[in-house]
């Protein structure tokens, strides 16, 4: 595993290590909000960890501000990378629902989701997924064992990252030119919405299928991420709220 690599790893390691809210009971909500909408413009961004890569020394700078009379995140990159985690402890069946809105001021120019150089995204939003030992064969054991011993948490077992691409056309999936237990799912491609909300809803149990051709473990965290470090250039966006929700009955 080279260095870039491991700061990529270093995402895990941050979602193994964030406080989860847990879903569990009889009393389950419909929803699971993670609603920036809720705090104030220039306040703290609570509930969210902050994601930094040891060896990158720039970092994206994460906001509260007003947008049209509600309070959203705004992220800015300039030749930069770090992103916002929330941990999570939820039944994927029962809320496969996710829902989102972002926009953003400009696409990558030389992004590309198949090579590491192009690795950047103006807006991406990660769903990452628990480790299921009976999946990992006795090597992957040992490895996650070792992994314990070192950093005593258990790192997320694959994540699925929603992006805004410049050229991939929307629905192609690709894995992660760092690590295919990230597979990228174009969501937004290309110039033509720049600066215009743009709201998405994703079915995460059918994306992991198509992604991983298995079903899901157990939900455990999602995060935003801005970043252009790869690229050397700059990108802003604004993210909405988050929400998981049950699928409604047909």
């Amino acid at each position: 595993m080279g260095p870039k690599q491991l700061l990529r790893y270093g995402f895990f390691l941050l979602m193994a290590a964030a406080v989860p809210v847990a879903v569990c009971g009889s009393d389950k909500p419909d929803m699971i909000l993670e609603r920036f909408s809720k705090m104030d413009p220039g306040g703290a961004v609570t509930g969210w960890t902050p994601m930094t890569f040891d060896k990158i020394e720039a970092h994206t700078r994460y906001t509260l501000v007003n947008d049209g009379g509600r309070t959203v995140l705004r992220a800015d990159s300039q030749a930069s990378a770090s992103g916002l985690v929330r941990k999570l402890d939820a039944d994927p069946g029962a809320y496969p629902l996710l829902s989102w809105e972002w926009k953003v001021n400009r696409v990558i120019a030389k992004g590309d989701v198949t090579q590491k150089s192009g690795d950047d995204y103006p807006a991406r939003i990660y769903v990452t997924f628990a480790e299921n030992p009976e999946d990992l064969s006795f090597f992957q054991r040992t490895r996650l064992a070792a992994v314990r011993m070192v950093y005593g948490k258990t790192p997320p077992s694959a994540a699925l990252a929603y992006v805004w691409g410049n050229r991939a056309p929307v629905e192609t999936i690709h894995p992660n030119p760092y690590t295919d237990r990230v597979q990228m799912i174009v969501v937004e491609s290309g110039p033509v919405h720049l600066n215009q909300w743009r709201m998405h809803r994703r079915n995460i149990v059918e994306d992991f299928r198509r992604a991983f051709g298995k079903n899901p473990p157990r939900l455990s965290g999602v995060a935003v991420m801005t970043d252009t470090d790869n690229t050397g250039e700059s990108a802003t966006a604004w993210y909405g709220d988050v929400v998981f929700s049950r699928k409604m009955e047909e």
